[in-house]
């Protein structure tokens, strides 16, 4: 079976860590062409990743010979991206966040649904080795019945400064960007309300934030996301861009803590645990890392060429995840108490 020529939009660090050095080595991909509005950029990636189509432009890149195309721009430009695939009859994977607000995201949908196009979206935590064994053991009821889950992410996105090529210090462009399109809930947080859905196999039916500011950014940088599932089992996904961000030697913590009936699964990125434990045994899990792109882009190949989506989110699933994220983030910036009291301050 010929190799699939897939076209990516956006040369930007997700594009350079996660999308592009997958499908270079793929033996199912061609990366056909690029696609950015910053020549100097996109022939920077020209070079380093060797594919030999460069465009600034939507159009020619599109009518350039594609199977598929790679959405990995900033959500401002997903829907006139997603427009682009449908008019040219290209299926799609677009990264998260899909779009910057429900009704943007309801047309990408209804934009490819129309053209009677395939599109995914980029919920890469799904497809690592230590997600897919959390879904197994649910499913085989290893634990009893899951009724909570803490699903934690504290970072500092990169700390809240960088150091120019100038020697001089200035603030981090990148997380500037990323608090301005919703914050850590927004952006990354999505993973972990995808995985607490996808895991239980179980809808959200109710759910409240809470969030502080150590920036001032609309947007909360440190929220607390409370979920119940209609099954019956509560969530709680903690998220923050300010855990040691301004401090000299960084630290995070990423953890998967699924407690049921029967026991408990934890997992936890910096100490390599991942164990199992009932009433009966505790067993050591294979450890993993928590995303997997190549294994994401073998589901979409098997989608384009089989009709197979396997594991992949559908547009439609992103939807709901987005609307949670985005909706708890804006009732959190509402219910902001605009003038805090300052600890140790005279009355």
């Amino acid at each position: 079976m010929d190799a699939i020529r897939i076209g990516v939009m956006g040369c930007g660090v997700v594009s350079e860590y996660g999308h592009l050095p997958p499908l270079r080595d793929s033996k199912r991909f061609d990366v056909h062409a690029l696609m950015d509005p910053d020549a100097d950029r996109l022939a920077d990636y020209q070079r380093r990743f060797g594919v030999p189509r460069g465009y600034t432009d939507q159009d020619p890149f599109f009518t350039s010979g594609l199977d598929a195309v790679a959405i990995c721009s900033p959500a401002p430009v997903h829907l006139e991206n997603i427009r682009g695939c449908a008019a040219h009859k290209l299926p799609a994977l677009c990264e998260k966040p899909l779009a910057m607000d429900a009704d943007e995201a309801q047309q990408i949908v209804d934009v490819m649904r129309e053209a009677n196009l395939p599109l995914y979206v980029g919920f890469c935590y799904r497809f690592s080795g230590c997600a897919q064994t959390i879904r197994d053991l649910v499913r085989d009821d290893a634990i009893g019945q899951v009724r909570t889950l803490r699903l934690i992410y504290n970072w500092d996105c990169h700390g809240k400064y960088e150091q120019g090529p100038d020697g001089q210090w200035r603030v981090y462009q990148r997380r500037v960007e990323r608090m301005l399109e919703g914050g850590p809930m927004v952006d990354c947080g999505v993973h972990q309300i995808d995985l607490a859905q996808w895991w239980l196999n179980s809808p959200v039916v109710r759910y409240r934030g809470h969030g502080s500011w150590a920036d001032e950014f609309e947007a909360p940088d440190h929220v607390f996301l409370h979920m119940d599932h209609d099954c019956g089992a509560h969530t709680l996904v903690e998220m923050s861009y300010t855990y040691g961000h301004t401090t000299r030697h960084k630290y995070n913590e990423f953890i998967y803590e699924l407690i049921g009936t029967d026991g408990i699964i934890r997992y936890e990125r910096n100490t390599n645990l991942f164990e199992l434990r009932t009433h009966q045994f505790t067993e050591k899990l294979k450890h993993t890392g928590e995303k997997n792109f190549a294994v994401m882009y073998d589901h979409f190949a098997d989608a384009i060429q089989k009709n197979d989506p396997g594991d992949l989110c559908t547009g439609e699933e992103a939807i709901r995840v987005t609307d949670i994220a985005r909706n708890a983030t804006d009732a959190i910036i509402a219910d902001r108490i605009s003038k805090p009291v300052k600890i140790g301050a005279s009355k």
